[in-house]
């Protein structure tokens, strides 16, 4: 099994009505638990791209996170993109109908009234519960509505609606749930400083040779071109393995000190 990755699904995010806020959430929820977000996606809400996309990482190895799409409006497609994919089916999952039912229930008796569930809205409704075949349940505590997951092969795939209030405590739990084995199993640290005025490429070499030299640490820098806060800088640092990460930024220090170089430590 690889990472994990996620994609983020809907019209609205590309055309800049709404602005994404998932990509942080989950990079926060994997994070807590010890793990690393490998990559991440936005797409549209056209069915050939959505389905082309979902292809190919079902043909991956990594853990996917899915946000949006799965309701049951014209503008939704993510379950029918995940089944065409696939090549399986939708299925009305009797869980996830008894899950809707009681949902509809609950609304018609705030109400004031008892639930028809022959309403043309409430069979509506119930198409939220038709999932690709084999689809397992994930548990919506905000509605009851479920997400669903496709276990089956090396890439297991989790679908969740895409509002945060409902997407991220569901993401949790499949987390907690399926992946609990995975969390802080790789000891990680990271050390980084920022270095004032000096252009990348006069530390590349450096970088290059602490790269080389220290395995199990990886290097990055990330320069910043200034602002009327601060100067013109570059965060420079380490990270992985706890050990390597510890060698590597001392020996980072030390050459920096021999430039006489200005930087201040994160």
């Amino acid at each position: 099994m690889g990472g994990f990755g996620l994609i983020v699904i809907g019209d609205e995010i590309l055309s800049g009505k709404r602005q994404d806020k998932h990509f942080a959430k989950v990079v926060d929820l994997l994070a807590e638990r010890g793990l690393q977000l490998s990559w991440a996606e936005f797409a549209g809400d056209d069915p050939r791209r959505l389905t082309a996309s979902l292809r190919r990482s079902f043909a991956g190895e990594d853990i996917v996170f899915s946000c949006g799409g799965i309701g049951a409006t014209p503008d939704d497609h993510t379950r029918q993109c995940a089944g065409a994919a696939l090549g399986l089916p939708l299925q009305l999952h009797p869980e996830g109908r008894r899950h809707i039912e009681e949902r509809i229930r609950e609304t018609a008796r705030e109400a004031g009234r008892e639930p028809d569930f022959a309403a043309p809205d409430n069979l509506q409704r119930l198409k939220m519960a038709e999932f690709p075949q084999g689809a397992v349940l994930i548990p919506n505590p905000y509605n009851r509505i479920p997400g669903f997951s496709i276990m089956q092969g090396e890439a297991p795939h989790h679908f969740v609606p895409g509002f945060p209030v409902m997407a991220w405590p569901m993401i949790a739990w499949v987390l907690d749930t399926h992946y609990a084995h995975l969390f802080h199993r790789e000891p990680y640290a990271e050390r980084a400083l920022l270095v004032y005025e000096q252009a990348e490429a006069a530390l590349t070499p450096l970088m290059e040779r602490l790269q080389r030299e220290y395995e199990g640490a990886r290097v990055f820098s990330l320069p910043s071109v200034g602002d009327a806060q601060t100067r013109r800088h570059i965060e420079l640092g380490v990270k992985g393995k706890p050990d390597a990460v510890a060698a590597a930024y001392a020996a980072m220090c030390a050459e920096l000190d021999k430039l006489e170089a200005e930087y201040r430590p994160l």
